[in-house]
């Protein structure tokens, strides 16, 4: 299976315009945000490398964060393009986080690892439900099956 790690786009371009210094952000991040608007996959790395090259001779430091970071912030255009809205940015997965945490801070002490478990697992599901009800929101397994890399991991026949 082909898995890759997916690094936010916000982030990324508030990572990246603390480099560019305070007159030339909003050029920077325009010149940026062309790869993010591109059709394809490809076409996006293509971008992402022409806009770097161009910023190599004025911004050296984003130029090497750009080389740096480009398969990990580029990563969700490898989904299909209903999906990627979903996926470019890392917050809903930071709200989960944060939800977890303060849910067993709550708790405080835990008598055992079971009930850690249990907790998180509750917390895990009730997102999950959130996420199966807002089906405009979240993936599907009917929406990402095309781009599975394992036959023998799929969609039960009913489910096709």
């Amino acid at each position: 299976m082909n898995a890759t790690w997916q690094r936010c786009r916000v982030h990324f371009m508030r990572n990246g315009l603390a480099r560019a210094g305070r007159s030339g952000r909003r050029v920077v991040s325009a010149f940026i945000a062309t790869a993010f608007a591109q059709d394809d996959a490809e076409a996006a790395r293509l971008q992402w490398r022409r806009v770097a090259d161009q910023l190599r001779p004025k911004v050296p430091k984003l130029a090497a964060l750009m080389d740096e970071a480009e398969p990990d912030v580029l990563a969700y255009m490898g989904f299909p393009a209903q999906e990627r809205v979903k996926l470019h940015s890392t917050n809903p997965l930071e709200r989960l986080k944060g939800e977890i945490k303060r849910r067993t801070e709550v708790v405080g002490i835990f008598p055992n690892e079971a009930a850690i478990t249990r907790l998180v697992g509750a917390i895990l599901l009730e997102q999950n439900d959130e996420w199966a009800v807002q089906r405009s929101r979240s993936m599907t397994l009917e929406s990402i099956a095309p781009i599975g890399d394992d036959p023998l991991v799929g969609l039960p026949t009913m489910a096709v």
